[in-house]
């Protein structure tokens, strides 16, 4: 059985109060309808029995850790069971015991509290070997053995509802898994977050003219500024009652679970500072600070729909290799017949139809057909492989020449492209860990500051002799001069900044917490095929090989073979074709799968191949043939029984790989090189781009062992590469980078992606990250010294809410001014020749 992952709580709180005025299980409001009559601390008797049950199992801990999130739907118990999905339809049997798998979304997923009472809920019960929750996506995945005792050998849902009842008495709702979903929530989220960010940026700059217009207004009469503060009015107090719910929701939820985030002195501060300005405005005061408040608040709108875009990237990813594994496969009945069959209810010892130029979307074994297999979404491989009886497919290659017919060994979340997703899951739910390091000083920058604004009013109040008027101007004040503003805008605003000189420079930054992690790499770990290379084979120059044996060739073999070759979808005959695009495709060219392309000369003369050595007669035994030790694919060229000739082909290194890799060691970080290629080919590249440390033959699960290991050492990994089969190693790394040719899984898993040809905006992105980080840390030094200064002059009462909304506002601008000087393109990168890369 699996062990699930509790989370400590961060104090110990007592369980829910059974005669509070909120239900002690959903949190939701008791009414006086009568539905609850009895039970107190109840709001129905769905919700006490789920109280009951989660007690019972000695779980009540889930009580004290959960943050209930008042956006997110109540854990309030089904009552009608109509409303319960069939799960049937959905589930799939593996290959060894009969277990079922069955992938499902959580609705109603507040916190990692609730994903620890999931996981435990489930654990608990007879046959689970797995329950994994992953918070990022909200997908559950569950694999147990149906259990004869209980009746689930027999039953059609074989188990499945008697395992997830204790989940759904919670209140959990669990739904087929469907990624469309969680891209409607996403994509309403993120649009959200862009109406009230434009919002708040429209307010900010109308009511900036009004407060130019005030403060060098000189001796304006008083009637036209209250004018000009009641037109500010009337711009921000919808804005920020619109644009302020991001914060204030995550807030009340923090507040809820007994702690305080950054959005609780953000909230605090943009509804002080404009319930200080209405006051102000209303009574004909002299000042107000409802540009301070909108402001603030557009920047920070900017920093949470940045870190919603990341969090949308990593769902999208796994969305993308679901969708790719379930496209219908074409099953062989017993007599004969074909029908089209969803890929997870295929059973296992079935057979199914490959056509050519379809992709795979089962694992299993090939039973009957020779073909080509480009399985560089999986594998890596650069080249086709051929696949014969007995040869292992996995779901997501691609099948290139002939029909096969497969037996089916794996289906649905048993195939190896599942394992591919639930590895970047795994990784997505331990990158979630990082946080915002705003976020994380303000665990105990909030409630100091709250102490000091109430210690304020109730010591001049109390202890002063001062009217609670004039003792909550001097909290007010405080609160004011602290308000976070400039620790809150020292990480968003350097984000900003960073990303907009990285995206002029080609580079696109995707997750909130890149930079920070970026500037903490150690080590560069490349992958080979498109991104080292430029991921295009080209033919090599004919000519005798190194060795002087022959096997070169001259323009009449590449005509001759071009004329073959482009009959052919092989990447190598495309390859032989593009370097003589001037002769035309040959007729009546017949293609051996596996093996090459043959082809009757009309004239008499002795038939032409066109293939591997082995398919043109050269002995593959000898170690003295031309091709024996070849760095990279081949092809040869036979006519009849004359010698043949061979083809040798090559993928060049992007044109600043070495140069990049050069100054990389030159920095004192570590470069490695993992490929899932041959290992003459890894080697050669390697060599040539001058890194010492490679691995060849690199399967999925390779690379994310190697990175493992790597970070078992210590090292901080940044992972660059651009296949399907690097997306778990991209998700795993500590922080990852991909080039914008790579397939969009990777792009959807990598942290950055970057244009053109060249490798130097990697070290552009480092460079950037490592001032950026310097800023911030600026920025977050300054905030603390300019509290440090500003509030004992707060509490001694020498602060008027003018002089605090007027530091408040220059802290802020300091901020920003620090932080745009990284938009000063000063920093050279030092390339082979000395030049600058940036």
């Amino acid at each position: 059985m699996a062990e699930p992952h509790p989370v400590e709580p961060d104090s110990a709180q007592p369980s829910a109060d059974p005669v509070g005025t909120h239900c002690c299980h959903c949190g939701e409001p008791i009414t006086d309808d009568g539905s609850a009559a009895g039970r107190p601390g109840f709001c129905c008797t769905g919700c006490e029995a789920a109280f009951k049950l989660v007690n019972g199992l000695g779980l009540d801990r889930y009580y004290e850790r959960r943050c209930l999130d008042p956006d997110t739907r109540a854990l309030k118990p089904e009552s009608d069971p109509d409303a319960i999905p069939d799960y049937t339809p959905h589930l799939s049997e593996g290959a060894q015991g009969g277990e079922v798998t069955l992938p499902l979304l959580v609705e109603g997923l507040h916190c990692a509290a609730c994903v620890w009472l999931i996981e435990r809920l489930l654990t608990l019960q007879p046959g689970v070997a797995q329950a994994r929750v992953n918070m990022t996506t909200r997908r559950l995945t569950l694999r147990w053995t149906p259990q004869a005792d209980q009746g689930d050998t027999t039953a059609p849902d074989r188990g499945a509802r008697r395992i997830l009842d204790p989940v759904l008495t919670v209140g959990y709702r669990l739904v087929p898994y469907d990624p469309a979903t969680l891209d409607q929530d996403t994509d309403r989220t993120e649009k959200a977050l862009l109406r009230a960010m434009a919002v708040a940026g429209f307010a900010a700059g109308n009511i900036m003219l009004f407060s130019v217009s005030v403060w060098f207004g000189g001796d304006m009469d008083p009637a036209t500024r209250d004018l000009m503060h009641w037109l500010s009015a009337v711009i921000a107090v919808p804005a920020i009652g619109y644009g302020i719910r991001p914060f204030a929701r995550s807030a009340v939820a923090s507040l809820r679970a007994g702690r305080a985030n950054m959005d609780v002195p953000i909230t605090l501060a943009v509804l002080l500072a404009a319930s200080m300005s209405l006051w102000e405005t209303a009574r004909g005061g002299p000042h107000a600070y409802f540009d301070a408040a909108v402001m603030l608040l557009f920047f920070l709108l900017i920093g949470r729909y940045l870190d919603s875009r990341a969090r949308g990237r990593a769902r999208s990813a796994a969305a993308y290799l679901l969708a790719l594994g379930g496209r219908a496969v074409t099953v062989i009945g017993a007599d004969g017949a074909t029908r089209a069959s969803r890929p997870d209810q295929v059973p296992v010892g079935a057979t199914v139809l490959v056509a050519a130029g379809e992709r795979v979307g089962i694992d299993g074994v090939v039973a009957t057909g020779v073909s080509d297999l480009d399985g560089s979404l999986i594998t890596g491989e650069t080249l086709p492989a051929r696949a014969g009886p007995g040869t292992r497919v996995f779901a997501g290659t691609l099948n290139l020449s002939a029909p096969l017919r497969v037996k089916v060994a794996a289906v649905g979340e048993q195939t190896l492209l599942a394992e591919i997703v639930r590895m970047m899951e795994a990784a997505e739910q331990g990158r979630a860990r990082y946080v915002a390091l705003a976020d994380r000083v303000a665990r105990l920058y909030a409630p100091v500051v709250h102490g000091l604004a109430l210690s304020a009013f109730f010591g001049w109040w109390l202890v002063g002799g001062l009217p609670w008027q004039e003792a909550l101007l001097i909290a007010a004040a405080v609160l004011i001069i602290t308000c976070p503003c400039a620790l809150a805008l020292a990480v968003p605003v350097v984000q900003v900044i960073a990303s907009g000189r990285l995206l002029r420079s080609g580079v696109f930054l995707k997750s909130a917490t890149a930079l920070e992690r970026l500037t903490e790499a150690d080590t560069v770990v490349f992958d080979k095929t498109g991104t080292l290379t430029r991921g295009q084979l080209a033919l090599r120059p004919g000519g005798l090989d190194t060795a002087g044996s022959g096997g070169g060739w001259t323009p009449d073999d590449l005509r001759l073979a071009a004329g073959l070759a482009a009959n052919s979808r092989h990447p190598l005959a495309r390859a032989v074709a593009a370097a003589a695009p001037e002769t035309p495709p040959f007729g009546d060219v017949r293609e051996h799968p596996g093996e090459g392309l043959s082809w009757a000369d009309p004239t008499g003369a002795p038939q032409v191949r066109l293939g591997s050595a082995v398919f043109c007669g050269v002995d593959g035994t000898r170690g003295d043939h031309p091709g024996a030790h070849a760095e990279g694919p081949e092809l040869w060229l036979r006519r009849g029984h004359a010698a043949p000739v061979c083809f040798r082909f090559t993928d060049s290194l992007r044109s600043d790989a070495a140069a990049v890799v050069a100054e990389l060691r030159a920095r004192g970080v570590a470069v490695e090189l993992l490929s899932g290629d041959r290992t003459e080919t890894v080697a050669a590249v390697a060599c040539a781009a001058g890194v010492e440390t490679w691995h060849a033959g690199q399967t999925p699960a390779g690379k994310v062992a190697r990175l493992e290991a790597l970070r078992a050492e210590g090292r901080r990994v940044l992972m660059v590469g651009d296949g399907l089969n690097d997306a778990p190693a991209l998700a795993a790394a500590h922080v990852s980078a991909s080039p914008a040719s790579a397939v969009d899984v990777s792009q959807t898993a990598a942290d950055l992606v970057f244009q053109g040809e060249r490798l130097a905006p990697l070290l552009e992105s480092m460079d950037v990250a490592v001032r950026a980080d310097r800023l911030v840390k600026l920025n977050v030094g300054f905030a603390f010294a300019y509290n440090a200064v500003t509030i004992p002059l707060a509490l001694a009462g020498l602060v008027t809410p003018l002089i605090a909304a007027a530091a408040m506002s220059t802290s802020s601008l300091i901020v920003i001014g620090n932080a745009l000087r990284l938009s000063q393109r000063g920093t050279a990168l030092r390339t082979e020749k000395g030049g600058s890369a940036s």
